[in-house]
């Protein structure tokens, strides 16, 4: 009777597997469609602008939605996501293969291998008690590790302001942390049996991964400085390779993988746009394709926009997620937590000079220059 109701079971997610193919690779077709007609229009810098509030803010919301779901599906999710843009990049950016890329791929390699980890490492944290607040609050602190790592690697020095700017950031993260780890709760809700210490174990651990990736993300933006100073900028080229080529890392967690995607085919059904499914497939789904509209969008407002445009718009971008998660998944938020998120934005506004160089811009032309 146990290998009968097995059986069933297999044969049930098999139909499942092969209905949701169908239904995702019908999205894949209906969005790779969308940006191969979309590159033919010029993207002014309103809609770029507009296209990464939509895309990033709606990618953290399916984010959310998923680790609230299942906290330890970060492997899945990362896992999707690469697939997905290897996918677009394989057809778009390498024509099926066709086109050489211009950088080595050992070179890629290097690179690969860091991203990889950094994704992994950001994602995963997700399975060990780390709320969504502090996780976006840490990834915001970036600068204090860029900064770390262009003293030790890159010999560069700073002025007073942007030393400042990093403690101030440093500070916020750290008051932010400890907040956290006064009362630290298990994130998985099926996970009864769980106690404080076992927990608070744990959740050390998660601050450890995103620590992890806080430094290596650093190390491969110098590296990714060194090849683009080499070889000349190839973004698109380096968004394609660096998510093709980890695909095969992923059989590593192939059990870890196949028993969330299992989890997720079990989970509660959710009707969107007509379509049915389980809602943590569908997550997933809306996460795949939120982050593809994100990743391209910065990418075109980079182009498009001055880097003040883009400090501006992402920052900003950062701290509504943050307040759309405080607010709508209701996360526990302290005053403390505000103290530490505001040093955080405030550092990183000294750090990058926003206030200045908004003056600037409504200050008008220097009466001194002459045409």
């Amino acid at each position: 009777m146990d290998s009968q109701n097995k059986n069933c079971q297999k044969q049930l997610n098999l139909s499942r597997c092969s209905e949701l193919g169908v239904n995702v690779s019908l999205l894949l077709f209906i969005t790779l469609t969308l940006k191969e007609n979309l590159q033919v229009i010029r993207m002014g810098p309103a809609v770029a602008i507009a296209l990464v509030f939509i895309g990033c803010c709606s990618n953290v919301v399916f984010l959310e939605l998923l680790v609230k779901e299942d906290p330890g599906s970060g492997n899945l999710i990362t896992f999707s996501q690469f697939l997905f843009i290897a996918l677009e990049g394989f057809i778009f950016t390498s024509k099926f293969g066709t086109r050489k890329p211009k950088i080595g791929l050992y070179d890629y390699f290097i690179l690969v291998v860091m991203f990889f980890i950094v994704s992994v490492c950001n994602n995963y944290a997700f399975n060990f008690n780390i709320p969504m607040p502090l996780h976006m609050i840490f990834r915001a602190g970036s600068l204090i590790a860029n900064m770390i790592m262009g003293m030790l690697i890159l010999r560069k020095r700073y002025a007073a302001p942007k030393i400042i700017s990093i403690i101030m950031i440093t500070a916020g993260i750290v008051i932010c942390t400890l907040e956290s780890g006064k009362e630290v709760k298990a994130t998985d809700p099926k996970d009864v049996n769980s106690d404080p210490a076992t927990d608070y174990f744990w959740w050390v651990v998660g601050i450890i991964l995103l620590t992890v990736a806080l430094f290596m993300s650093a190390r491969m933006g110098i590296y990714q400085e060194v090849l683009y100073t080499r070889h000349g900028k190839h973004p698109k080229e380096a968004l394609f390779y660096t998510h093709l080529m980890p695909l095969p890392g992923f059989l590593l967690l192939y059990s870890d993988i196949w028993s969330h995607w299992l989890r997720a085919l079990d989970s509660p059904p959710l009707t969107v746009l007509g379509f049915t499914g389980p809602s943590t497939i569908i997550y997933l789904v809306g996460n795949m394709l939120t982050q593809y509209l994100c990743i391209s969008s910065v990418y075109v407002l980079t182009t498009e926009c001055s880097s003040l445009t883009v400090t501006l718009v992402v920052t900003l971008r950062k701290f509504l997620s943050l307040l759309f998660s405080i607010v709508y998944f209701q996360n526990e938020f302290t005053l403390s937590h505000w103290i530490g998120t505001t040093l955080v934005f405030a550092g990183t506004a000294i750090f990058t000079e926003l206030v200045q160089r908004i003056a600037g811009m409504f200050a008008g032309p220097d009466p001194k220059k002459k045409d």
